[in-house]
């Protein structure tokens, strides 16, 4: 009797010891992130100040941005980020194929490529808000060599959202390029060889035997890409402040400056709520097509 009592007391704690690894983490988890999430969509359902009592009014906070033109411009510029932001990737791999060679001095050059990605973002925003300056900019300097008027891509609402997508491509490339890099370099050199011996090369052989390979690295740079164009707002603050009239501002930001500029919580956290949707629709996809290849 005894042995079996300390046998199903050691099953149990069998059991119960991935729930205890899990624990602290699930904690911190729900303090930091799930919870946040709660409060705000309790917030988005109020109006409110930051201060003081909170004022119940549903939906109404979800209404006014149907008819908000900031707001549908903050969207549409999330949208064009996360179009031209997929320019990343597809510049990664060209970068990792390009640099995934065994030539003298290939390492400098893979520094030099590696370098954006160690630049803190406030620093990249000022180095193009500089480069993109008419008067005294890199940019403008090469305009006046060929004989062209500068053009002042920040302070033109149809250019500014574009110039702050390139200035934010720099460093994502990189980023793509090393993840690029990570997988040439732990693919397969049996199936490659194998592809050379068939007659692969060039085109058919990246196309049937180098990126199946690198399917994974691909997956990452997609998904580390869309979540960064969805939630930009270092570079708009840093470049724009959402300028010229309103004309650069994306999601995180309009939420940023209707909640601790204008004091309107509620609307804000509102605004944080369909921005939180449409990254969940997102990961809900990546996450499907995570566990139907693990199938």
């Amino acid at each position: 009797m005894k042995k079996e009592t300390e046998y199903r007391w050691l099953h149990l704690q069998f059991r119960l010891a991935p729930i205890y690894f899990l624990a602290p983490a699930f904690l911190l988890f729900s303090a930091f992130v799930l919870w946040p999430i709660v409060q705000s969509i309790w917030i988005s359902f109020h109006q409110w100040s930051g201060f003081g009592p909170m004022t119940w009014v549903g939906l109404e906070n979800y209404e006014r941005l149907m008819g908000d033109r900031r707001f549908h411009v903050s969207l549409l510029n999330n949208i064009r980020w996360l179009v031209v932001m997929m320019l990343a990737p597809v510049g990664g791999l060209v970068l990792a194929l390009f640099l995934n060679q065994s030539v003298r001095g290939i390492r400098l050059f893979k520094s030099l490529f590696f370098f954006p990605f160690v630049i803190n973002l406030v620093v990249i925003g000022l180095i193009f808000s500089w480069f993109y300056n008419p008067d005294l900019g890199l940019l403008a300097a090469v305009f006046r060599f060929f004989g062209l008027r500068p053009i002042p891509f920040l302070a033109d609402e149809n250019l500014a959202t574009y110039a702050i997508i390139a200035a934010a491509l720099w460093p994502q490339t990189a980023y793509c390029m090393i993840l690029y890099l990570t997988g040439l370099t732990s693919m397969n050199s049996q199936v490659v060889e194998a592809g050379r011996i068939d007659g692969a090369s060039g085109w058919s052989m990246l196309r049937h035997v180098v990126l199946p390979q690198l399917r994974g690295a691909s997956f990452i740079a997609v998904v580390v890409t869309v979540i960064g164009a969805l939630r930009s707002f270092d570079l708009v603050a840093i470049m724009t402040a959402g300028g010229p009239w309103g004309s650069s501002n994306v999601l995180a930001y309009h939420m940023y400056n209707e909640a601790l500029f204008n004091f309107k919580m509620g609307y804000g956290a509102s605004i944080a709520v369909i921005l939180f949707l449409i990254m969940a629709v997102f990961i809900a996809f990546f996450l499907n097509s995570v566990v139907r290849n693990e199938r």
